[in-house]
C-alpha cells in the first residue's frame, strides 16, 4: 500500500478502537458464561445497550457469537471456541492431557474431562465423551461449583486458600456446619490418597472420581475427571476407575515434572 492510498490516522485509530470495543465485549461474553441478556452484558461493559446490540450483530454475523432464538440472550458462538481451543492446544496440560483421556475413554467408555482454575472457580476445558448410547455432556467450558463437584473439592485441597477463599466463602454460606465438616473429611481424604470418589453429589444418578495433576514445583494445573451413570457406573467399576484415574493423573503429572505433595 502507497502512501497515497493509506487511510487517514483518524480512520485507522477509529478501526482500532472497534476493535478494541469487540474484543471487550467478547471478553464480557467469555466472563458472563454461559449466556446473558443484552441489558446485562451492556451494564457490564459500561456502555449503551444500543450500542453493545451494534456489535453483537457484527459478532453474530461472523460466528463468534449466537443469540438463543427463544431467550434472546447471547453467548459465544463456533468461531470463539476454535479460537479458544486453539489458544489452549498451546497448554501443556492439555496437550500432555488429551491422548491420556482419550485412552480412558476408550479403556471404561465412561466421559473424562479436564479442568482447569479459571477466574470463576473450576473449568472444563477437554472433553472425551463416552460412546455409548447414554451420555452425560460436560461442555467446554463449564464452571463447576468448588464445594459440591468432585472435581471442585480437588482443587480445594490442593490450591492455596488464597485462591479459593473468595469461592469458597461464598459456596459456604448455604451449607450447614454438618455438611461442611463432611467438606472438611472429603478434603483429608483427597489429600491422602490423590483420587476422590462421588456418587450424586452434583447431579442424582450420575458418579465421579477425580484426581490432580501437578506440573514442575508440585503446582496444581488441572483436575482430570471419569463421570458415568450411576446405573452402569458402579461401585466396582467407579472403584477400578478411580485407580487408573489415579495412575492417569499421576503420568500426566511426571510428564509435566510434578508429582503429587507427601
Amino acid at each position: 500500500m502507497t502512501e497515497d492510498t493509506a487511510p487517514p490516522a483518524a480512520a485507522r485509530q477509529q478501526k482500532v478502537q472497534s476493535a478494541e470495543v469487540g474484543v471487550g465485549i467478547l471478553k464480557a461474553l467469555a466472563e458472563l458464561t454461559p449466556a446473558t441478556s443484552l441489558s446485562r452484558l451492556a451494564e457490564h461493559v459500561e456502555m449503551p445497550a444500543s450500542k453493545v446490540h451494534r456489535y453483537l450483530q457484527a459478532l453474530v454475523d461472523s460466528g463468534f457469537a449466537e443469540q438463543d432464538p427463544v431467550t434472546n440472550h447471547y453467548r459465544l458462538g463456533r468461531s470463539a471456541l476454535q479460537v479458544g481451543l486453539a489458544a489452549l492446544s498451546q497448554l501443556d496440560v492439555l496437550k500432555v492431557s488429551a491422548p491420556q483421556l482419550i485412552a480412558l475413554r476408550d479403556e471404561f467408555n465412561e466421559s473424562c474431562f479436564l479442568a482447569v482454575w479459571g477466574n470463576k472457580g473450576p473449568t472444563v476445558v477437554y472433553v472425551e465423551q463416552s460412546l455409548g448410547a447414554v451420555t452425560l455432556v460436560t461442555q467446554i467450558g463449564s464452571v463447576l461449583p468448588l464445594l459440591g463437584s468432585s472435581t471442585g473439592l480437588v482443587f480445594d485441597a490442593f490450591l492455596s486458600s488464597a485462591e479459593t477463599e473468595t469461592l469458597r466463602e461464598t459456596e459456604s454460606a448455604s451449607l450447614d456446619g454438618q455438611q461442611l465438616k463432611e467438606i472438611d473429611r472429603h478434603i483429608k481424604e483427597i489429600r491422602s490418597t490423590g483420587v476422590h470418589q462421588i456418587h450424586g453429589m452434583l447431579m442424582t444418578g450420575v458418579n465421579a472420581v477425580s484426581s490432580p495433576v501437578f506440573a514442575m514445583g508440585n503446582k496444581l494445573v488441572g483436575v482430570v475427571t471419569i463421570v458415568g451413570s450411576a446405573s452402569v457406573f458402579t461401585d466396582q467399576r467407579q472403584a477400578a476407575a478411580a485407580q487408573r484415574l489415579r495412575e492417569t493423573a499421576q503420568a500426566i503429572s511426571a510428564r509435566m515434572g510434578g508429582e503429587m505433595p507427601a
